[in-house]
């Protein structure tokens, strides 16, 4: 699959490169030089975007299924700037054998924003990328609660959710931790809104 300059492989158990994906794409917020986080890389597609601007990008996902693709398409496109993590948000950065130093100037995520009762749970590591628990918020939460932990003075944070997930709470919560919010992108759909958040650490 084509997407823009970069060649992908798919994979059935990993999220498919979709609107949020290319909202994220398009409004990417990286000065040249930059070191950058992603959280849930899925197929890679963000983070390769990333890599083209940034010095360096770690990227990370719970599922493994979404490493190994992401692996396949970081070599497919030659790009060797990317070190690729397994594990939940931000435990992978305390892993064994990864030296890095913890904070970066950009953190981006595509969050899994859906609200999700207990019978529309997928039984495979695809679930990952969608359930946001009953109100949406089950990922976002604990995301903005670890987020400045990890970001450098005047650091960014940029994600993508719903407004079925309670857009003002995040804003709100991002202001409490001292970022200057807005709103930086936006696509309206039948039946939400999805909408790319920028916070931007004082």
């Amino acid at each position: 699959m084509k997407i823009g300059e970069f060649n992908i492989e798919l994979e059935k158990m990993v999220y498919e490169p979709s609107d949020d994906s290319f909202l994220l794409i398009d409004n990417l917020n990286i000065n040249p030089g930059e070191k950058v986080l992603e959280i849930g890389t899925g197929s890679g597609i963000v983070a390769m975007y990333a890599s083209k601007v940034a010095g360096e990008v770690v990227a990370t996902d719970i599922n493994f299924n979404a490493i190994e693709i992401a692996e396949k398409n970081f070599l497919l496109n030659n790009i060797d700037n990317i070190n690729i993590l397994f594990g939940d948000l931000f435990e992978p950065l305390e892993s064994e054998g990864f030296d890095g130093n913890g904070k970066f100037d950009v953190i981006l995520f595509n969050t899994p924003y859906l609200p999700t009762e207990n019978d529309e749970i997928l039984e495979d590591d695809l679930n990952y990328a969608f359930d946001g628990g009953l109100d949406g918020r089950k990922v976002i939460d604990p995301f903005l609660n670890q987020v400045k932990n990890h970001l450098n003075k005047n650091g960014k944070v940029q994600l993508i959710q719903s407004s079925l997930s309670n857009i003002e709470q995040t804003l709100l919560k991002l202001e409490e931790l001292g970022f200057l919010v807005e709103i930086t992108a936006s696509e309206k759909f039948f039946f939400e809104e999805i909408v790319l958040i920028t916070g931007f650490l004082d």
